[in-house]
């Protein structure tokens, strides 16, 4: 629920998926499940300007969101549980064989279409998203001790880690359980790519998390500015 600009950082990630067509979504709560399930309960009030009449409690609204396509089951997965049991613990709300995952921190200007085609053509069971962290520090070049230049360390200097955009095929479910310990990077996706069944889908372009207070500061900026690299709609 960090705010950038006057939605919170989970709006924006919503928005994407949104924006490729897929508008059902199912939130597995935990930490903060009330102050998430009020936001979305309160959702055409905090979106929209509207008039209430006291008396008979009638509320006008005088415009309107545009996520009215928007499903949005909210499950309340456990406070301590850990993300192989939360996603475990939702398995009976998923219909669909094919299902994508991704957590509730990090946007990017990714082509979820794209990540759906590359993860349908392989057959295998998890898709996750490999992108390049974005540069925390700048270089210093020097020569002989004497200073040269400060360089921004260039994004693609270090190798791929999870952004966090993945896509699963149902049977990912025999690899997790209720428990609460269970998690979902330590143990099954250990087990998953042992057995050859994870693939990644190399995204090339832009991509951040909110770790940090400066992280929130940053992306803030960038919305301000009209210049969120993940705004696609």
């Amino acid at each position: 629920m960090v705010p950038i600009g006057n939605h919170p950082v989970l709006w924006h990630i919503m928005k994407i998926y949104s924006y490729f067509g897929f508008h059902d979504f199912i939130i597995s709560l935990g930490y903060r499940a009330q102050v998430i399930k009020n936001y979305f309960f309160q959702y055409e009030i905090i979106n929209n300007d509207f008039s209430i009449e006291f008396g008979s409690r009638n509320v006008h609204y005088f415009n309107k969101h545009a996520e009215n396509e928007w499903k949005v089951s909210l499950i309340n997965t456990g406070l301590d549980t850990l993300k192989g049991a939360r996603i475990k613990r939702i398995e009976k709300y998923l219909d669909s064989e094919v299902n994508m995952l991704t957590y509730g921190d990090g946007v990017a200007d990714i082509n979820l279409i794209k990540l759906l085609e590359f993860h349908k053509s392989h057959g295998k069971t998890l898709t996750i998203t490999g992108v390049h962290p974005p540069a925390r520090f700048g270089e210093i070049v020097e020569e002989n001790n004497r200073v040269l230049s400060f360089e921004e360390k260039p994004q693609t200097s270090v190798g791929l880690i999870n952004g966090g955009f993945m896509v699963f095929n149902k049977n990912l479910f025999e690899y997790l359980s209720n428990d609460a310990e269970c998690d979902l990077e330590v143990g099954p996706i250990e087990e998953l790519t042992t057995a050859g069944e994870v693939m990644v889908y190399k995204h090339p372009g832009k991509w951040e998390c909110i770790d940090t207070e400066r992280d929130q500061i940053y992306l803030n900026n960038l919305w301000t500015k009209k210049q969120a690299f993940w705004k696609a709609w």
